[in-house]
């Protein structure tokens, strides 16, 4: 796909979202997306990371970064189902999704398996997980895609990044990287990304990462990253 043809699917996505979002309410295009008949071939399995006793980093606020990352991929869920794709959420509500173990250490690393077990059982699969950064200098900043070692997903990362430092984060320096040191993405066998949406220590960022609008283009950047990596197709052909 043409740059240009690219970012026509972007903001058409935005629009999209946003008329959506002021006409019905925040979390109403749930109805249209469980009625939309179109499917594709592949499920998006949308992963926001963490969970019940694992709340993650905590923000310059005091907010769980588990709380972050499922209204975003809540948001994102719903906006993949209206485009007609098949999505699988790895958990829905502030839970764990371990299935043994006793203590948090042990229930945690039950769940990071059972998330491993969902996503290499399901047909056609590529993982979306979403996340949270943060770091001691608060003056950091930006959203980062990290890859696995899975095919695609390098160049599904460098699409993504590239789109998200230009729709969302002008002048942004960082790069798509290796994914190192994280379970789930070192154990999966499909193409996937973790996309670290932006710094909960950076007070400026973290306050747009708990808006709604700023939220939904920050799925339409993703869903459109992704649909252009699993299609190939311009916006034409997607919308």
């Amino acid at each position: 796909m043409g740059k240009g043809k690219s970012w026509v699917l972007v903001y058409l996505l935005t629009a999209l979202c946003v008329l959506l979002a002021a006409c019905l309410g925040s979390r109403a295009v749930t109805v249209i997306a469980e009625n939309t008949p179109v499917r594709r071939e592949h499920c998006i399995v949308i992963d926001p990371g963490h969970g019940g006793e694992d709340g993650g980093a905590t923000s310059c606020t005091g907010r769980l970064e588990s709380a972050y990352n499922l209204e975003i991929a809540l948001r994102l869920n719903d906006l993949l189902h209206l485009l007609g794709y098949d999505t699988r959420m790895l958990r829905t509500t502030d839970t764990s999704i371990y299935v043994t173990g006793d203590t948090i250490a042990q229930k945690k690393i039950s769940d990071l398996k059972e998330r491993v077990r969902i996503v290499n059982e399901t047909e056609n699969a590529l993982l979306l997980s979403i996340h949270q950064n943060q770091f001691s200098d608060s003056r950091y900043s930006g959203a980062q895609v990290f890859y696995p070692n899975t095919p695609g997903s390098q160049q599904l990362a460098k699409q993504m990044q590239t789109a998200l430092v230009s729709a969302l984060n002008p002048g942004s320096s960082r790069k798509s990287k290796p994914c190192k040191g994280v379970y789930v993405m070192e154990h999966i066998r499909c193409p996937g990304v973790l996309v670290e949406c932006g710094f909960l220590s950076n007070l400026e960022e973290e306050g747009r990462l708990r808006d709604r609008g700023y939220q939904q283009r920050l799925c339409c950047v993703i869903a459109a990253s992704a649909i252009q990596f699993l299609t190939g197709a311009d916006s034409a052909d997607i919308m």
